[in-house]
């Protein structure tokens, strides 16, 4: 049997790797190297994978119970596992989340990948793109030689969604797979920045600083971490988790500057000093307390119990999110509806849909990557009985 896997993203890696012992595959990348977007995603701190576990785990991914197969057989421990069986060993950070060892770079996990399917008989084809189906529904290619018809007994499209185009995840297939009547939704920004329109004399002069320790919440999203203040807006691990509520209507953040202390704790310390050092006295740094000027009445600061309320639910309007092209992920795609439990799509079995391509979604801390590579092992573990046939 022959397998056809399209795309060289962590999903389509990890599916070659699971079927490469029992069957031909051959991996069709249409760039001239696997896993740009992968080694693009190591440059801000190279997260693998999260120590998470369980209920906990699965209910970060949504749709709730799309991915719990996947995740429940391949989750983080497994996937450690097949790491060190690579040569690449791992540890946990404070924050729960998994990175390779010291001295191990994310090109060198790529290299040790790519040298493992290799040695499994992997057949990689670079520099081919994929074009569309032909009339008898038969998956069209192109490479410098021209097109031609690809000839495999099973097709996993790993395809990437609209993130990063610089990576090659251009968003650029929807037209035609809707073109063979698949339903595809349109890709939409998710762990990415919030925009906000910043005073102008409050962005001059904190453009660029973070605020740390924050908890941030939007309707029923809540994170607690870091924010950056960018010329745009907000972006950081405080607010990525936020972004499904505001892409879904939500026009503003509420932040706590203050998340480890009370109301009532906040006004202790506030005591009963003057208005002109409620911030000092709350240790509030130049930057927080900018910002809560520059978002409450003039009242509020000459109360300290207005004071301290707002401190605890700073509301930040928001105008929008950042554009697809600046997004960690993507949402959109093939909608989850539309495939079997083994990931084939309902209206053509013999092919295959993984990684971020479909619609699914995840917080940054390493599970965007673990849901790709549960993805392309559980679609080809589910293969493997088929080939038999």
């Amino acid at each position: 049997m022959r397998i056809a896997i399209i795309g060289g993203g962590p999903a389509g890696l990890m599916a070659a790797d699971t079927l490469a012992p029992h069957a031909e595959v051959d991996l069709y990348e249409h760039g001239k190297h696997i896993g740009r977007k992968f080694l693009v995603a190591g440059q801000g701190g190279f997260n693998l994978t999260n120590e998470m576990e369980g209920e906990t785990l699965l209910g970060v991914y949504s749709p709730a119970g799309f991915l719990d197969e996947a995740m429940t057989a391949f989750g983080p421990a497994q996937l450690r596992d097949w790491l060190r069986e690579t040569g690449i060993e791992t540890f946990t950070g404070t924050s729960g989340r998994v990175f390779p060892v010291k001295g191990i770079k994310p090109v060198d996990v790529l290299t040790r990948i790519r040298e493992r399917l290799i040695s499994q008989g992997v057949r990689f084809h670079m520099e081919h793109a994929f074009t569309g189906f032909d009339t008898e529904g038969k998956v069209r290619m192109e490479n410098v030689d021209g097109p031609f018809t690809l000839e495999a007994d099973r097709v996993i499209f790993a395809l990437g969604g609209a993130s990063w185009p610089v990576t090659g995840s251009t968003g650029i297939w929807p037209p035609l797979f809707t073109a063979i009547g698949v339903d595809v939704r349109a890709f939409q920004a998710s762990n990415c920045g919030v925009e906000v329109a910043w005073p102008a004399e409050f962005i001059q002069a904190h453009e660029g600083k973070p605020l740390k320790n924050i908890h941030v919440s939007v309707g029923e999203k809540s994170a607690w971490g870091e924010a950056t203040i960018t010329r745009h807006g907000l972006e950081g691990n405080a607010i990525y988790p936020v972004v499904p509520a505001v892409r879904g209507g939500v026009a503003e953040l509420c932040l706590d500057l203050k998340p480890d202390s009370t109301h009532e704790r906040l006004l202790e310390r506030i005591g009963d000093r003057s208005s002109k050092n409620f911030a000092t006295a709350l240790h509030l740094n130049r930057t927080q307390a900018a910002l809560l000027k520059a978002f409450t009445p003039k009242e509020v600061t000459g109360s300290a119990e207005q004071f301290a309320t707002h401190v605890k639910d700073l509301r930040i309007p928001v105008t929008g999110l950042r554009p697809v092209g600046e997004a960690i992920s993507t949402v959109g795609g093939i909608p989850v509806e539309a495939l079997n439990p083994d990931f084939s799509l309902k209206a053509y079995p013999h092919f295959y849909a993984i990684g971020e391509m479909v619609d699914w979604d995840a917080p940054t801390g390493g599970f965007l990557l673990q849901g790709c590579f549960a993805m392309g092992r559980l679609a080809a573990v589910l293969i493997l009985p088929t080939l038999e046939k």
